[in-house]
């Protein structure tokens, strides 16, 4: 009998490995995991940016030019379009059992048309609902509208629809997808570049430190009203953000208004690096907007800073919030300047939270429940099984 062909996956996404980002680790785990149980899989994305280091994996890896904003980020509809248009003809030439796909719902489009086509199934990668984060942003009706009629008709036409949380699986049962066609696979972070063990930042003054995305709908700018408060107790705290995101320059702004001199911005930093500034901190930033449609999100920043042992300062409500909550993680706060003071405060006071917390504690609780091998590995089994039933 001859030996049964391995299943042959295609990812498509615009971030990956060596660039920084969650989606790009969310999908190289994915990869990893694929690869782990004998998959034969290619992945189509763009172009990194300079400096962004080499990384040629066992498996295949195609790379094609992408239109970037100022900031180096592939962020925009004109920057979307510049990936999703040659990725629809890069897909219909390439062979397939199952194609994979990224947000955002036209990147979604641009396989489930190529899919259509070629006759073969594809699976959307939920880490989050694109519509949803709209709410929380200023954008026209009918930017919205029209977005959330083509995540709606990507989440319906994928074969399977892979959720990172249960928060998320209900936005996507929203447009009507049959709950046999979702899977929930968690998310988290690489355990092995966040841990508690590493190279350590020093500074002259004690920080706390902002890592990821700088999006309007995280509301990032509460840390920096709230840091003239915390100067009543220690003046000489300062605020550290790495990363970027469309919100960088107005949080640029206010810290030079509010605070000048005491919030640095460091750019895109490899994980290893940001991993060293968060054992470091006193205390690791993360925030949603409230009542902003986004409430159900829970940000990977929260597992970074956990799996180094740094506790957490969440800034919103809803499930991040009950995360550090629960997990005793650090501290949550209301979104406003003095609630979001005196977590800091607390934090600077007494890490530990009067003994009710430990940096021991947080680690096993992300290698308990975060990880993202493990999810990566969870999300590969939900594509092979989808296929095995198709």
């Amino acid at each position: 009998m001859a030996a049964q062909k391995p299943l042959k996956v295609v990812v498509t996404t615009r971030l990956f490995t060596p660039e920084v980002g969650a989606a790009a680790f969310r999908l190289k785990a994915l990869v990893d995991g694929l690869v782990a149980q004998g998959a034969d899989v290619q992945v189509i994305t763009t172009t990194p940016p300079k400096g962004s280091g080499i990384f040629k994996p066992s498996y295949g890896l195609s790379r094609w030019p992408v239109l970037r904003d100022a900031g180096g980020n592939v962020r925009g509809y004109i920057q979307y379009l510049s990936f999703d248009v040659p990725a629809f003809f890069r897909l219909l030439t390439v062979q397939a059992d199952v194609v994979v796909s990224e947000p955002p719902p036209t990147t979604g489009v641009a396989v489930a048309l190529s899919s259509l086509l070629r006759r073969r199934p594809f699976v959307y990668y939920a880490a989050d609902v694109w519509t949803e984060a709209l709410s929380a942003m200023s954008v026209p009706g009918i930017v919205k509208k029209t977005m959330g009629a083509m995540e709606g008709a990507v989440l319906r036409r994928a074969a399977k629809v892979i959720a990172v949380s249960d928060p998320v699986a209900l936005q996507v049962a929203h447009f009507n997808v049959p709950a046999d066609r979702i899977d929930v696979v968690g998310n988290g972070v690489d355990t092995g570049v966040f841990r508690p063990d590493g190279t350590v930042a020093s500074t002259e003054h004690p920080y706390f430190v902002y890592t990821g995305t700088m999006s309007e709908w995280q509301g990032a700018g509460i840390f920096i009203r709230a840091l003239p408060l915390v100067h009543e107790r220690f003046p000489n705290a300062e605020l550290r953000f790495f990363g970027q995101g469309a919100d960088e320059d107005h949080l640029k702004g206010l810290a030079a208004e509010t605070v000048p001199g005491g919030v640095h911005f460091g750019g895109v930093v490899p994980p290893a690096d940001a991993a060293a500034w968060i054992r470091g901190a006193a205390g690791a930033l993360v925030s949603i907007k409230p009542d902003q449609g986004y409430d159900f999100a829970k940000p990977t920043k929260i597992y970074a800073a956990a799996g180094c042992g740094t506790p957490v300062v969440f800034a919103g409500q809803g499930d991040g919030a009950a995360i550090v909550e629960s997990g005793r993680l650090g501290v949550a706060a209301a979104y406003d300047a003095r609630s979001v003071a005196n977590a800091m405060i607390a934090v600077l006071e007494d890490p530990d939270c009067g003994g009710a917390q430990s940096r021991a504690a947080r680690v096993q609780w992300v290698a308990d429940n975060a990880s993202l091998q493990a999810s990566g590995h969870a999300a590969a089994q939900a594509i092979v099984k989808a296929w095995a039933w198709l």
